[in-house]
């Protein structure tokens, strides 16, 4: 009787272990399967079908916009250079560190507009720009952007104004007139993003090889 009872409690035991087995092999086996479909599909399909559609569509934008001068890429036109020659139009101050448009490191100061920090930028930079546009007049206004860094630090262009202001500099190094600079810019204008959002601008390193071409460089 003793033996009976023993071997009955053990089968017993067993039952609910072999019942759980069954059911955490039925849920994991599902879930495994999942995840290798999902990796799969979202993980290689995915990513291949749309950098395809990109390549088909949108090529320069997908290969970073690439700007080529003599067949060699020389920059992107969507990340800022760092233009300090006087010949040369001249970006938006960069926050960026360790070195202004360092694209490792992008973004902005971070500064409020009550903190003093910022208004002392901002004046050491007005005075940069007047230094280095000597032939325009203390009594025009500098454009804002010209004086001011973008949340990146890495803006590629500046407002038709800030372009506008630095026409006697470019002017008077190129040995060009002011008129030939102007028609330049103008033929560089890019307007609102779907003539909507934004304003008017013109992208620095665009402009900067227009005019090198205009002189035959």
């Amino acid at each position: 009787m003793t033996t009976v009872t023993t071997t009955s409690t053990a089968a017993t035991a067993s039952a609910p272990a072999a019942s759980i087995l069954h059911l955490v092999g039925h849920a994991i086996r599902p879930a495994i399967g999942l995840t290798i479909l999902l990796t799969i599909l979202t993980g290689i399909l995915y990513p291949l079908a749309i950098t395809g559609i990109a390549q088909a569509i949108f090529p320069s934008q997908a290969n970073g916009s690439l700007v080529y001068k003599n067949g060699q890429p020389i920059a992107s036109g969507i990340i800022g250079q760092y233009w300090t020659q006087p010949q040369y139009m001249h970006g938006r101050p960069s926050a960026t560190s360790p070195t202004p448009y360092n694209a490792a490191n992008s973004g902005g100061s971070n500064l409020g507009p009550t903190n003093k920090a910022l208004q002392t930028e901002v004046q050491a930079n007005i005075d940069i720009v007047r230094k280095e546009n000597p032939d325009v007049p203390d009594t025009t206004a500098i454009p804002i952007d010209l004086v001011t860094t973008s949340a990146s630090g890495l803006d590629p262009d500046i407002s038709v104004a800030g372009a506008y202001y630095q026409i006697p500099r470019i002017a008077k190094v190129r040995h060009m007139t002011p008129t030939q600079v102007q028609d330049i810019i103008n033929a560089h204008i890019q307007g609102r993003f779907m003539g909507i959002f934004g304003e008017d601008v013109v992208n620095v390193l665009d402009l900067n090889l227009a005019l090198d071409k205009a002189q035959g460089k």
